[in-house]
């Protein structure tokens, strides 16, 4: 689009509106090119006649346009541009005669109603073009009645020339401000797909960050603006994984070196657990917590969380990056009900709650290296497909004694079929060491 001078618009003004205002001063400067030129052709031929309307035109169409360029107000620029279209064509005809001895002038009032239209909008345009067509019936009434059809000092092929001066002038004008103005809105539509398309691609941006952060069903949740999101789920599989021996490492690392091991660690941890489809909820430390169940996509998610957690252990024990600092996990699995939420409005977080939670967390703490300890409810629900150590008793703040369960190892099929207690048979408290 052609550029105005930063006079003639604002700082504030959309493509559109610089648009319109350009369409304008463009008009505006073609009607008076225009009236120099017809009036100069009727001069050379010799035609005098009052030229009191022209310069009228031109004269109130140039303060019009200084006022514009020193106040900005396009409004009262704009009604006056419009009326000069509208109304100095059907004066200019009166002033000669007829519409025939004029070569009909009055069709550049036509140039109102349609700048109207591109610069105001169809609704505003409306009684522009009532007015025109006013003003053609009553000159043709005046015409009708009026009309001598007398001699008017020009032979009529002069006048036939100039009607077609006139509707040739008149249409180029229309045409080309027509054109200008569906090319530029053109433009200003593939711009506006382009920022739509930059847009589109920032919010998956966005929404992919909010993804690395909540669980895809709470995104959803928090995308269509629901206020307190808090969810009770009767039956969930929670886990934690502690690194051991890391605190002390981290006092001969750099910070650099220190995130770079955690990032190693804890990337791999969310490719198994993307792997397992179970939910990631946040790191703590040193520490991974991630729960299945919430999403109900496996129907066996405490077998994907021990799963993970004997995936997690190998992968800590044998990545070729992680062997040097002699680093090993312990791990705790809770199975039961659960409360999870969002809290906070900046920074906020999804989290779990519940005796379910803590139970996972204290049998993470109880835990040695590489072990991993299960309650005894995730114990009887995957006892026939894992190995097991025999039961041991620990001490649960807030709940006393309770039983746990050192997971070791997945039974392959024909180990679990063995496994397998014939109807009316008593059940082993555990299954043989992996």
């Amino acid at each position: 689009m052609i550029e105005l001078p930063e006079i003639t618009t604002k700082t504030t003004d959309t493509q559109e509106e610089k648009l319109r205002k350009s369409l304008l001063i463009f008009a505006c400067a073609f009607m008076n090119l225009a009236v120099v030129l017809w009036l100069a052709i009727y001069w050379m031929m010799g035609l005098h006649f009052s030229t009191n309307v022209p310069l009228g035109y031109q004269l109130i169409s140039v303060v019009s346009l200084i006022y514009y360029f020193k106040t900005r107000r396009f409004e009262p620029f704009r009604f006056v541009q419009l009326s000069l279209f509208l109304f100095a064509p059907f004066v200019m005809q009166w002033s000669i005669g007829s519409s025939v001895t004029s070569s009909g002038v009055m069709l550049w009032a036509l140039l109102a109603p349609i700048s109207a239209l591109v610069v105001s909008g169809w609704r505003e345009s409306i009684p522009w073009f009532v007015t025109y067509i006013v003003m053609t019936v009553v000159s043709g009434t005046f015409d009708y009645f009026l009309g001598t059809g007398g001699y008017s000092g020009m032979p009529m092929k002069t006048i036939s020339v100039f009607f077609a001066l006139n509707f040739a002038a008149m249409s180029s004008i229309i045409f080309f401000l027509v054109r200008y103005f569906v090319v530029e809105m053109d433009k200003i539509k593939i711009q506006l797909d382009q920022q739509h398309q930059l847009l589109a691609e920032e919010q998956k941006k966005s929404e992919r960050v909010l993804l690395n952060v909540l669980p895809d069903s709470i995104t959803q949740r928090l995308k269509n603006h629901q206020g307190l999101i808090a969810d009770g789920h009767a039956d969930v599989t929670v886990m934690f994984a502690d690194l051991v021996n890391f605190t002390q490492l981290t006092e001969s690392l750099s910070p650099e070196q220190m995130v770079t091991l955690l990032n190693t660690i804890f990337s791999g941890f969310d490719e198994l657990s993307e792997k397992y489809g179970v939910e990631k909820i946040k790191t703590i430390g040193d520490a991974y917590m991630v729960v299945g169940g919430l999403n109900r996509n496996s129907a066996d998610y405490t077998c994907d969380i021990a799963d993970l957690a004997l995936e997690m252990r190998d992968f800590v024990a044998n990545h070729p990056g992680l062997s040097r600092f002699r680093l090993g996990i312990h791990t705790g699995i809770a199975t039961g009900p659960v409360v999870a939420g969002v809290i906070g409005t900046k920074r906020f977080i999804y989290d779990l709650w519940g005796d379910t939670v803590n139970i996972a967390s204290r049998l993470t703490d109880e835990a040695i290296q590489d072990a991993i300890q299960v309650d005894k409810t995730t114990y009887n629900r995957i006892r026939h497909n894992y190995a097991f150590e025999p039961p041991a008793t620990i001490y649960v703040k807030g709940k006393g004694e309770m039983v746990m369960y050192r997971l070791t190892a997945r039974l392959d099929d024909s180990t679990r079929r063995s496994n397998v207690l014939p109807p009316g048979a008593a059940p082993e408290i555990s299954a043989p060491s992996a």
